[in-house]
């Protein structure tokens, strides 16, 4: 069944931060996963997750710069992952499995952004084997490990799944790169992972979100020049962020959310942003969000995802 698109009154909203959204929430005993956790809104979320308890795994493609972030952090450890390496994605996951331990929380949130035309693996276009392709066989493989009856998987997507459902006749771009519609595919096709694997997993207790974290100035946006995010009004020209960008500690309050809230136990599948439900879009404007029907079609995700473990050779479900 398609989750609704429909608000539920979380009672948190833009701006809760991660720490607060746990407030009286105890993961003692519970271990969570997140791609990314060292940088950015990755960093704020396993910081809070620590915070409340939970042992947190933290791959990571640059092991020494997670370790140096995360000192101080309790209840955090390191492992090498390139998720644009699907080798090293299988020799990650079995490491993982190899120790018996179970995970309660998937956050899939590590990505790249608007990055220069990029061939990885057999020359897959590289926001999509990266940010997508690379967390489908990631989840995929660890899928023994996942806790049953009580697993989630959080699938961080955006607002920029406003401008590219999936290209079906060239999802490599290989007919000519544009890297904004490259990453808006991407996040696209993090939004209908997390439609299809919530389909699949539901029956045995597993269930999958994906969410915008609303916009943030973080190291995502490396790859884009100061003058060209002053115009589009991102920053201003000494560099401050515009109104309405959010702080990475609000920005990972809807990833940490949606891993954690029994609110959501009837929901999976849900597209979420600002700590709730998000309801469908109504205008293109990013900044208010919301979700385009492209990119919650259990059609589209069951399309991709037959499309993901082709190409991939792994489907942990089929």
């Amino acid at each position: 069944m398609t989750a609704k698109q429909q608000k539920i009154g979380s009672g948190f909203g833009a701006h809760s931060t991660a720490e607060e959204v746990l407030a009286g929430i105890d993961l003692s005993g519970r271990t969570a996963l997140v791609t990314g956790g060292y940088s950015g809104l990755g960093l704020e979320a396993t910081r809070a997750l620590s915070g409340a308890g939970a042992q947190v795994i933290v791959p990571a493609r640059r092991r020494a710069t997670a370790e140096e972030a995360l000192r101080g952090i309790p209840r955090t450890e390191v492992h090498e992952l390139d998720l644009a390496d699907l080798e090293r994605v299988r020799v990650f996951a079995e490491s993982i499995l190899e120790t018996g331990r179970t995970l309660d929380l998937v956050i899939d949130n590590a990505g790249i952004m608007a990055c220069p035309e990029t061939r990885v693996g057999p020359g897959w276009e590289a926001h999509f084997a990266t940010n997508h392709l690379g967390h489908f066989a990631l989840v995929n493989r660890l899928r023994p490990a996942l806790a049953p009856g009580r697993a989630r998987v959080v699938s961080v997507a955006s607002s920029g799944h406003f401008l590219s459902g999936i290209r079906w006749d060239d999802v490599h771009f290989r007919a000519g790169y544009d890297r904004w519609l490259a990453y808006a595919q991407s996040k696209t096709a993090n939004a209908l992972f997390a439609v299809h694997l919530d389909a699949l997993g539901a029956g045995d207790g597993l269930r999958a979100f994906a969410v915008h974290p609303g916009s943030i100035l973080t190291p995502l946006q490396r790859h884009i020049p100061h003058e060209e995010q002053v115009a589009q009004g991102w920053i201003d020209p000494e560099g401050r962020p515009s109104e309405g960008f959010k702080t990475p500690e609000q920005g990972a309050a809807t990833a940490v959310w949606a891993a954690t809230s029994p609110l959501l136990d009837a929901h999976g599948g849900a597209y979420c942003q600002d700590c709730d439900i998000a309801e469908p879009a109504t205008t293109d404007d990013m900044l208010i969000g919301g979700v385009k029907p492209w990119a919650v079609d259990p059609d589209e995700a069951a399309r991709l995802w037959t499309l993901s473990g082709e190409l991939t050779g792994v489907d942990a479900f089929a």
